[in-house]
Formats: C-alpha cells, structure tokens, sequence
C-alpha cells in the first residue's frame, strides 16, 4: 500500500546515518509487500457487508481499547467514549492528543490519518472538526469500503476468531468474492474449555447438542474434535487459546470424567477448575498434533482487572493487565507429550518481557515445534520490538519466532501495525550488519522471510 510515502520516510529507523543507512534499503526490501496476518479479531461479517465506516469516532475510537484506556487513564468518562454523540468522542480524543505522544496507538493512528486517509493535519482541539469532517468525506467514497482496502492494503491472509459453533457461513460467502486474498476462521474454544468462563456449563451444554454427544468427557471431546473438523473443512489453520496461566497436567481417563462431571455441576473447587484447564489445555494439543492445526496460546493476563467498569462496560473496554507468567514448569506435560511429535507447530505468546530470554527462546530453541510468538498487545510497539529481537535471537535466531501477528478489531490499523514491525525489523538487522555481526546479504533474506516465509511456515500456509 506504498506504505513509504506520507509522513517522514525514516520514522523509526536508527538515528546513527550508517545504520540508517542499512536500515532504509532493508525496510525498502518489505515496505510494500503483502501482508500475511495469521492471528487477528477483525470480523469476516464486516467484510462481507462491505458497508461503510460511519465516522472517525467508530473507526478510531469506540472500538480500540488501545485509545480508550489512555483516555479513562486521564480522567475520561468512558461513557464519553461510546460514540453516542460522535463529533464529541472525536473531540476529547484530539483534546487529549497530547497525552497519546511516545505511543504506538498515537503513531498508529497518525500513519492510518496520513497514509490511508491522507490526511496529515496536526491532531489538536483546534483541528478537531476540520479532521472529523475530512475523515467523513474520505469514508463516503467507494474506495474506502472494507473490501476495496482490503484489496488496496494487499492482504493475502487474514485470519479472524471465531467460536466454536460458529456455523462459517460469513468465511464461506468470502470465499466466493474476489478480495485477492483469504480470509480464515480461527478456533476459539476458551468459552468451553474454562469453568470458570460466564455460562461455561451452557456452553457445553450447547457444544453437547449441536454435535450429538453425550454429557460425558469422551463425549465432550469428541465434540470439540467435530467442530475443530468443521473449521479445518473451513480453511482454519490455527486454534488459539488465552488463558491466564500456561498450566498443563495430564490426567488419567478416570480422573477427567469425575472432573468433568464436577466442573459441569459447578462443584469444582479453585483447584480442580485449575486442573481442568490444564487438562484440556494438554488436550487441545493432543488434537491439534492429531489434526493439524496451529496451536497458539496467548497468555498471562488478568481480564477485566475493574470490576465496577466490567459491570457497567463489560470485557474488553481496557483494563485488561499484564501478569508475570512463567512457562518451563507449567508447559512441560503438554511437551513431554508433544514436544517432539512432527508437524506439531505450538506459539507461545506472552506480556512479560521477561520470559522472552528466561524460557521462550531456549524453548524455541530445543523443541522443534515451539515458536516464539511475536510480541504481542501491550508489546506490540517499536520499541519493544527491538528488546524482543535482542532477548530472543541470540538463543533462538529468527527462524524460531512466529512473523508479526497484529492481534487487532481496528481494521485499518493493521498495515500501520506491519509497517512499523517491518521498520523495527529493519533497524534490529541493520544494526547486526553494521556491527559485523551478520552480512547484508544474510540480513536482506531475513527481512524478506520476515513478513512472508517465516509467518507461511509457522502458520502452515
């Protein structure tokens, strides 16, 4: 999408000129070349409408967390935030810009404003209207509906997350358009796998119906594996699983049925609903070597830290929070089974920095179906990408980590969110090279496999 031009060209590359230098002809190598995202939350039914965004309130604000946590941060009412009144939401966000400064949601939508929309306005309360409106005249042209930027942003794979009952039809309908590239279901099945989850035994009440089986353990796998079937049959080629702690503990047959029937009566004690999780957090891998699927766990957050804003806002409004999370001891059931099974490709994902050197990377780095996962939510920024490349490669290299994963609902974020993956890329290899630690030629094949091999392998694509 010619993501080099618009604002500064060298944003985020080195300031030393030498390495700048390297870093500005490795970034031009992937500047515009497509994008693969593997793990995202845009929904397949927005594409499919196809209908367009109402204003810069829906399309930057009322959906991205990112946004609206800084906002409450400094005193913002989120109601304020919820788009009610448009114009205004837009307006305490451009009031409060400066409070956005140094971070990857401001850069984000600065590169969205000037280099999707064209719009390269100074965000302040003095141009708050003007940027509303012009925001508005851009989203009412054809050229800016979902399908028609899916196509421009040159996305060859976009992979959704969807629930395990989800019967695919919006992914089927998509499969038949001509957007130039796929769109793929991901597995989701965290809603029927923790006791602890809102209307877990409805849910697995539900999941028991719709595939005809009966409320036993066998029975409730078997019925997770039909539905898994369906999403393969669907193109999904990943299951992802978030869950606070990456907890796994093998059970005896015996000992899953009596579990679960306590789960399911809602008689389970904290510690038995930890060691189903685990359970089924093993189990899901068991499949996953069984039937191919990517397995992606993304853990170590607390949900919904406020409960006064989850009650009167519900999940996923901002106050979601890091916790430390440690992976050798609680992963090692589920990879003395299956670490070393073929074709078994696991990404582990984390918000703690400080597994990425401690665990990840020796443990990409002796099992082969252990991959790093790329640095993800509140990691997901420049420089964090950089520390990440520095505690992970010198044990694990490149190859062992997952491509950049966007992880966004905001659409039109997602090539601002590669480009500056791509720009940090650039400027960690450029600094190799400059360092003689790598050959140019070396770093050129690795900025290169970066945004295609490397996420097509790991991905299974």
């Amino acid at each position: 999408m010619q993501a080099t031009q618009g604002r500064d060209s060298e944003r985020l590359l080195p300031a030393d000129a030498a390495t700048r230098d390297v870093a500005k002809e490795l970034y031009a190598r992937v500047a515009d070349a497509p994008i693969i995202s593997p793990h995202g939350h845009v929904p397949a039914r927005m594409l499919l409408d196809d209908a367009s965004f109402e204003n810069a309130a829906e399309l930057f604000v009322t959906k991205n967390h990112y946004v609206t946590r800084m906002l409450h941060a400094a005193g913002v009412d989120l109601a304020e935030l919820s788009g009610a009144d448009p114009r205004r939401t837009w307006g305490l966000v451009a009031a409060n810009w400066h409070r956005f400064a140094g971070t990857a949601s401001g850069y984000w939508l600065e590169t969205e404003l000037a280099e999707v929309l064209g719009i390269r306005l100074p965000i302040n309360a003095g141009t708050a209207h003007e940027i509303y409106d012009l925001v508005g005249e851009r989203l009412a042209d054809p050229a800016f509906l979902p399908q028609a930027l899916f196509r421009r942003f040159d996305i060859r794979v976009l992979a959704t997350t969807d629930d395990p009952l989800d019967d695919l039809g919006d992914h089927d309908a998509l499969a038949r358009l001509d957007l130039g590239g796929r769109v793929l279901p991901t597995f989701r099945p965290d809603a029927y796998l923790d006791p602890d989850a809102v209307g877990f035994g409805d849910s697995v009440s539900t999941l028991l119906a719709a595939t005809s089986e009966p409320a036993t353990f066998a029975g409730y796998l078997s019925g997770l594996e039909a539905r898994r079937e369906h999403f393969i049959r669907h193109g999904a080629v990943s299951a992802d699983h978030g869950v606070e702690e990456p907890f796994t503990i093998e059970l005896a047959p015996h000992e899953a049925e009596a579990l679960f029937q306590e789960v399911l009566a809602g008689t389970a004690d904290a510690g038995q609903r930890r060691a189903f999780r685990g359970h089924m957090l093993l189990q899901m891998a068991r499949m996953s070597v069984d039937d191919g699927l990517v397995m992606t766990v993304h853990a170590g957050v607390h949900r919904n830290h406020s409960s006064a804003t989850y009650e009167r806002f519900g999940a996923d409004t901002g106050h979601d929070i890091p916790l430390p999370t440690t992976f050798t001891r609680g992963m090692r059931p589920l990879l003395e089974r299956f670490g070393l099974a073929k074709d078994f490709h696991l990404v582990l994902f984390t918000v703690d920095e400080t597994t990425f050197s401690r665990e990840l990377a020796p443990l990409a780095g002796f099992y082969p179906s252990v991959y790093v996962g790329a640095p993800w939510w509140f990691l997901d920024a420049p420089d964090a990408i950089g520390r990440f490349r520095s505690a992970v490669t010198e044990t694990a290299g490149f190859y062992r980590t997952s491509g950049f994963i966007d992880d966004t609902r905001a659409f039109l974020s997602i090539p601002a969110r590669h480009d500056a993956a791509r720009r940090a890329d650039a400027a960690y290899l450029a600094r190799l090279v400059t360092e003689g630690r790598i050959a140019l030629a070396t770093a050129e094949r690795i900025a290169d496999d970066l945004v295609d091999a490397i996420p097509r392998e790991v991905f299974k694509l």
